[in-house]
């Protein structure tokens, strides 16, 4: 009887954390299409994620294109989780916690011109360096 209880508590974990939302997968440059340009995906820097509350994701290939997406499918969308990808590792986190800046020398791939950065403090030595300012969000 207790086997069967251990058995019935590992099958609830799996189903629980198999429906639980996504974190953002991997983009496969070259490959990947944006979901609302058609462009294939090929800039880590600028590659973004929307992850609906049923679990789809989206690829985008600039955060200007997944706001437009977001926007124009709210319905559809929801309460999405937005990913960016810091501008200094790739590695893709969610938007709130994202300081962003925009303009100078930052070239997107649908003229967005928005790089997102984990670490403050980075964002400010980046936007010095490419003449770019901060966006408020």
């Amino acid at each position: 009887m207790k086997n069967l209880f251990n058995i019935l508590g590992i099958i609830s974990l799996g189903i629980f954390f198999s429906c639980s939302p996504k974190g953002p997968e991997k983009i496969n440059f070259g490959k990947d299409q944006c979901e609302l340009c058609k462009m294939g995906i090929e800039d880590p820097k600028f590659a973004t994620e929307l992850i609906t509350e049923k679990g789809r994701i989206y690829k985008f290939d600039d955060l200007n294109c997944m706001q437009s997406y977001a926007t124009e499918n709210a319905e559809q969308v929801g309460q999405a989780k937005l990913y960016v990808p810091d501008f200094i590792t790739n590695e893709l986190f969610p938007i709130e916690k994202a300081t962003l800046i925009t303009g100078g020398a930052i070239k997107s791939p649908m003229n967005g011109n928005v790089a997102a950065f984990i670490d403050k403090t980075k964002a400010q030595e980046e936007a010095q360096k490419l003449g770019a300012s901060f966006l408020e969000q």
